[in-house]
């Protein structure tokens, strides 16, 4: 299930989660965004021991400032809050996964 990520629950649920972590920056209004969605879903489905979130960046610039988000879709990956990983754009399923594991 994807998690709707917020500065109110970021560290209870991504900072201190013991999963590795795939949050996707997003918004309503883009089209590259909407195409990725359903790719991110499926992670989330498909993959219990991933900590799967979405972070709208209208509705949170902090986080998205804190990440340094210039492009949406943007996917960063993290290990015990960590960044391990970041990708920007549409990208395939394989690509995803390879910056968790």
């Amino acid at each position: 299930m994807v998690q709707i990520i917020t500065k109110e629950n970021y560290d209870e649920l991504v900072a201190k989660s013991e999963k590795p972590v795939l949050l996707d920056f997003w918004a309503v209004w883009c089209g590259p965004c909407r195409m990725m969605a359903p790719t991110v879903e499926e992670i989330a489905r498909d993959n219990p021991d991933i900590l799967v979130g979405k972070v709208n960046v209208d509705e949170e610039p902090e986080l998205a400032q804190r990440f340094g988000i210039s492009s949406i879709p943007t996917l960063v990956a993290l290990k015990n809050g960590a960044v391990i990983g970041q990708t920007v754009g549409v990208q395939p399923k394989a690509k995803v996964l390879d910056l968790l594991y």
